[in-house]
Order: C-alpha cells, then sequence, then structure tokens
C-alpha cells in the first residue's frame, strides 16, 4: 500500500523504504484516531503534566480547532458523482 508516497519519502529523504512505511502507518493512525479518542489521550497526557480539569479541558479546545477531519464514507454513486459531476 501506498507505494507512489513510500517512493516519494526514499526520494525526497533518508529514509530507507521500510523506515518511510513505518513514517506513514504511523501518521495514517494518528489520523485515524476518533474525537473521542484523542479527548481521552490528550487528557491522560496533559493530566499525568500535572494539570487541573480546568486547563486541560481548556487545552483540549484549544487543540481540537486544528484536528484534521475525515470525510465521510462516500457511496459509488457519490463517487461517480464527483467524478462525473
Amino acid at each position: 500500500m501506498h507505494e507512489e508516497l513510500v517512493d516519494h519519502l526514499t526520494r525526497t529523504t533518508p529514509l530507507n523504504r521500510g523506515e518511510a512505511l513505518r513514517v506513514i502507518q504511523d501518521v495514517l493512525a494518528y489520523f485515524d484516531e476518533t474525537t473521542e479518542d484523542y479527548v481521552r489521550r490528550r487528557h491522560r497526557e496533559l493530566q499525568g503534566q500535572g494539570l487541573v480539569n480546568a486547563a486541560i479541558f481548556e487545552q483540549i479546545t484549544a487543540d481540537l480547532r486544528y484536528r484534521t477531519v475525515a470525510p465521510p464514507e462516500l457511496t459509488l454513486r457519490q463517487l461517480r458523482r464527483i467524478v462525473y459531476g
């Protein structure tokens, strides 16, 4: 999977194929995290840093503004409409 991206990374960075593939998998896993999972994870991380809930929720609110939102799953008909109008 993602051979074109692996090829691009190996051409443009010092990464070898295996390293490039691991980076891609890590990035995809990061963006695959649901909002709920993200909020729970960030809460644990910030709590572990000694922050209190008021500060934690303020930080999470700010963080969520910059999260990438995955598009909804598209039906075959929707895909066709994108391509053919």
